[in-house]
Formats: C-alpha cells, sequence, structure tokens
C-alpha cells in the first residue's frame, strides 16, 4: 500500500499530507508554500510539529482553512494518542476529516487550540525544567528519575530525554523559552552533554547506559558535566545541595504541570479538563490508575497545589508562580475540573 516519491509531482491526487520534518520553521513553511501549489484543493495540509504554532507553518500559504496539526507522539506505532491542533482558520471538515482518520488507524483523537506546544507538549514541557532546576540545585540525576518513575510514569524526564533525543529537546528548549518567559529554566547541561558526544539512546551514551540486550543503566561517567553544569549555574545556595524529601521531589516536578494544565484550560486550549487527562494518559503515559493529571490534581487538592506552588515561589522567584486560574479554584474550593462557569473569574475564550 505504500509507494516512495522524490518530489512532489504525485502529491496531486492525494486528499492528506501529514509534514513531519524537523522541528525548523522556515523548512516547514518553505514544504507548505510548494504542496500547496500541487495538493488539490480540497486535500488537507497536515504537520506532526510537537511544539510551533501553526499560525507559522502556514504562514506563506493561501490554504489556511486547510492547515492543521496531526501531532503523533513517539513511539508513534504504539502511543494511542492523536492531538488534532485546530487554528481560527481552520474549517471544521478539515477538522473532522482527520478525526475520522485517526479513529480509522486506531489512534484516540483529542482536538485542540493553537498555541505554542498545544495541549500536551506544553504542559508536559513544564516537568523538564523543573527536574533541571532541582537537578542544579544539587539533587541527584538518577533519584529524581527513580521516584518519577515509582510515580507510575514509564521513565523520568532525564532517561526521556535520552530517549527522544537532545536535538529535539535543544530545539524544543528554544520555542517554549521563547513563548513562555519565566517559566523555563535555561541550563548548559544538554550543550556539555553534545561537547562531550553524547546523544542519549541514539548513540548509546545518555545520562544513562544503553547496550543491546540489557536494560539502560545509569553512567557515572555523567556525573563530571552535570558538575561542571552546577558550576556554571552557581545556583545552589552557599554551594551546597539542598535539603529535600522524595514526596517534595515528586511534587516539585509534577505540581507545575498542573499549574501549566490550569493555563491550558484558562485560556481554552482545550474545552474540557477531561480532554486533558486523556491526552495526558495516551499521550504522556501518565498513569492511568491516577484518572489523568487534572483529576490527579483535584485529588491532591487544588488549595495544596496552589500553597506548595507559592512557598516555592517565594524561595526560588516566578519560576513557580501559580496561574490565576488556579489561585482562584484553590480560594473557592473549585475542583480544577469543574467547567469555566464555575469560576467567575475564568477568562476562557472558546
Amino acid at each position: 500500500m505504500l509507494k516512495g516519491a522524490l518530489d512532489y509531482s504525485d502529491f496531486k491526487d492525494v486528499d492528506m499530507v501529514i509534514e513531519a520534518v524537523i522541528e525548523s520553521v522556515p523548512l516547514k513553511q518553505k514544504i507548505f508554500s510548494e504542496i500547496e501549489k500541487i495538493c488539490p484543493p480540497h486535500c488537507i495540509l497536515a504537520t506532526n510539529t510537537s511544539t510551533i504554532d501553526l499560525n507559522l507553518v502556514g504562514e506563506k500559504t493561501s490554504s489556511q482553512d486547510r492547515i492543521i496539526g496531526a501531532h503523533f507522539f513517539s513511539p508513534a506505532h504504539i502511543m494511542p494518542l492523536l492531538e488534532i491542533v485546530r487554528t481560527d482558520k481552520t474549517s471544521a471538515q478539515a477538522i473532522l476529516d482527520l478525526m475520522t482518520v485517526g479513529k480509522t488507524i486506531k489512534k484516540a483523537p483529542v482536538v485542540v487550540g493553537n498555541c505554542t506546544g498545544f495541549a500536551v507538549n506544553r504542559k508536559h514541557s513544564s516537568h523538564t525544567p523543573k527536574a533541571q532546576l532541582l537537578l542544579h540545585l544539587g539533587v541527584d540525576v538518577f533519584r529524581i528519575d527513580r521516584l518519577i518513575s515509582s510515580f507510575g510514569l514509564p521513565m523520568g524526564p532525564f532517561q526521556l530525554q535520552d530517549l527522544s533525543g537532545y536535538g529535539i529537546a535543544v530545539a524544543v528548549g528554544k520555542e517554549f523559552a521563547n513563548a513562555f518567559r519565566g517559566r523555563t529554566f535555561q541550563t548548559p547541561l544538554v550543550d556539555l552533554l553534545i561537547k562531550n558526544g553524547r546523544n542519549g539512546k541514539a548513540n548509546g551514551k545518555g545520562y544513562y547506559i544503553y547496550e543491546k540486550g540489557s536494560r539502560p543503566r545509569p553512567d557515572p561517567s555523567v556525573l563530571p558535566i552535570i558538575e561542571e553544569s552546577r558550576r556554571v549555574a552557581n545556583i545552589m545556595p552557599n554551594g551546597k545541595p539542598i535539603n529535600i524529601t522524595d514526596k517534595e521531589i515528586v511534587e516539585m516536578i509534577l505540581f507545575p504541570v498542573v499549574n501549566e494544565a490550569c493555563r491550558v484550560l484558562d485560556e481554552g486550549i482545550v474545552v474540557r479538563a477531561s480532554d486533558l487527562d486523556t491526552a495526558s494518559v495516551l499521550g504522556m503515559s501518565f498513569p492511568s490508575y491516577r484518572g489523568g493529571i487534572v483529576f490527579w490534581a483535584d485529588l491532591v487538592g487544588p488549595k495544596y497545589v496552589y500553597d506548595s506552588l507559592k512557598k516555592w515561589s517565594q524561595r526560588f522567584g516566578d519560576f513557580y508562580k501559580p496561574s490565576k486560574f488556579l489561585e482562584e479554584r484553590a480560594a473557592g474550593g473549585i475542583p480544577l475540573s469543574a467547567p469555566a462557569s464555575s469560576s467567575s473569574g475564568s477568562r476562557s475564550r472558546m
């Protein structure tokens, strides 16, 4: 059922194109402006970008109503989620057709609004910078991964970085740093790892050692690189590692994910909280027995999440500043999953 092609001439009869090149805005814009001229006028022009604003991707086309995000999650043949990203100009027919395609190939489609990182990556991207912060405050890298795995995620943030590759980490990091100033943590660590000849699982050397036929195991030779990064960052209080409990480590990494989920809800990027729960389980492997990220936060208690973030923001700055949505829900004793009308301050634009 597959046919290879070396140019776009065979695209003249296709019903949908999914672009899946690297996270480069100029490259994506070039591809879309070229295929638009060859594809039939009804053809859906989709992108698999995980972070880039779709308005930028389709900026140089005249087919704004056909531009849509078809974001598959890695590994795409296993992860069941298909994040369908609509812009303000995407036609209802394009959304409906892509949902049909998703169901046909046995994926679970979730429709979300357009912004940097969309709903899933934007929400979950906030846990990696917090893990990096803890690392640079002196917390052991393998302890962090072990605790996040024990919580129920398939792997910790550093092993996940090994799996996805450092090139993606750099590209995605720049996108989020530009879009969400003050909410990301700039660290030299990834650049130092690359300079040291490491690229995670891709070349068998990262935070872990990867050898065929055996499970990944911690690589002690990465520790001097981490120490060098800590020296450059220089954020340890009095140059000494912080004392922190296992529970605090998990919460300092995952509560910011809840905080970003609140912003996603407040901005109307998703219609309902259950979409975020579904997406977190099916797209990011958040433990299903915890019910999804918002459901879990409601169990923990919005006020406890808010108070914790407030405390950390006073200690570490605006990096942990609670969102307005979370503050309002916590103050009113309203579940995060309650409809927008339950919170008078909610500014949903749906």
